[in-house]
């Protein structure tokens, strides 16, 4: 009773939520979440689009609007089984795009007027070779590596390196059961889908820093209470903030998904995962791993700096 009572005067009266309770449990499923992921992305590997293998993409005007299902079904029956057909602009704007760099212009547009049976106007035709792929994997994979050190190295100068580990680690979770999500469900991994992790990381950093700042904050405010209970408070201080955030960022992600055409599906999916996880590993994950890493109050808690001008009398 007595160290309820500490807590909720901790938090100004209020209820404090007692998060750090089922860290272990908490632990225990992301570990089993990691792993099955990782598993997943080892067996199934990774549906790359053609941005990394390599491919022609033909972009065309069409004098009728097309029946997409009708179309599609006539280009995988000529051969073509790996293609992405989507509107593009508007209805009779569309975008094809096959895993294949041979000449087949004459021949997509002959089917293509075949199945809507009027005339097509070519506005766009480029080749990407399997080169340009690799390579675009290549930097794909250095920006993320470069963007985690980075934020490594600005989390630990602007907080603590232990709060720091956490979120990385956070992070690194996030993006891994992503992927995983998208490596079982066959989603095609194109330039869209690594902006999209990028963005998953944005969030999910931005909600580590500010229940970072809070901890922080009340390290350096309250002068008792251990830091398993001052990590609580600081937790249900933000609670409100992060579900108000999150609630709004997965509606505007979801109406993005339903309203957003074809192109958009992949990016939205991908940000509703990582929202979604990335609001749950910076509690249980960024957080849970600093208390685990003995956290305390000198470790934050900076020596007092005089006033300005305090010398000068």
């Amino acid at each position: 009773m007595v160290q309820e009572y500490i807590i909720e005067e901790l938090n100004h009266g209020r209820k404090v939520i007692d998060f750090m309770n089922f860290k272990y449990f908490a632990f225990v499923s992301s570990v089993i979440l990691l792993c099955t992921c990782l598993s997943i992305i080892f067996i199934k590997k990774f549906d790359w689009g053609i941005d990394f293998t390599g491919g022609t993409v033909i972009e065309m005007t069409l004098e009728k609007e097309p029946n997409l299902n009708i179309l599609r079904h006539a280009i995988k029956q000529s051969g073509y089984n790996n293609i992405v057909l989507q509107k593009f602009g508007n209805n009779h704007d569309i975008i094809i795009r096959i895993a294949s760099i041979q000449t087949l212009n004459n021949k997509i547009i002959f089917i293509v007027k075949q199945a809507v049976q009027g005339s097509v106007l070519i506005k766009r035709i480029e080749y990407i070779g399997p080169s340009i792929g690799k390579e675009m994997i290549q930097t794909g994979s250095i920006a993320i590596l470069v963007a985690l050190f980075c934020i490594l190295f600005y989390l630990g100068y602007r907080f603590e390196w232990r709060l720091a580990i956490g979120s990385i680690i956070a992070l690194i979770h996030d993006v891994i059961i992503t992927l995983g999500v998208l490596s079982l469900f066959n989603i095609e991994i194109d330039r869209t889908i690594i902006a999209s992790l990028m963005s998953v990381i944005g969030y999910s950093l931005n909600d580590s820093i500010v229940i970072s700042d809070r901890i922080r904050e009340n390290f350096q405010n309250i002068i008792y209470g251990k830091p398993y209970d001052i990590i609580n408070v600081s937790l249900t201080q933000t609670l409100q903030r992060t579900i108000i955030t999150s609630a709004i960022t997965i509606a505007a992600i979801f109406i993005l998904y339903i309203f957003g055409g074809a192109m958009l599906h992949s990016f939205s999916l991908t940000m509703l995962i990582g929202v979604t996880i990335g609001t749950i590993s910076s509690i249980y994950v960024a957080s849970s791993l600093a208390l685990q890493l003995g956290i305390k109050r000198e470790h934050i808690v900076l020596s007092k700096v005089e006033k300005e001008g305090a010398n000068l009398f």
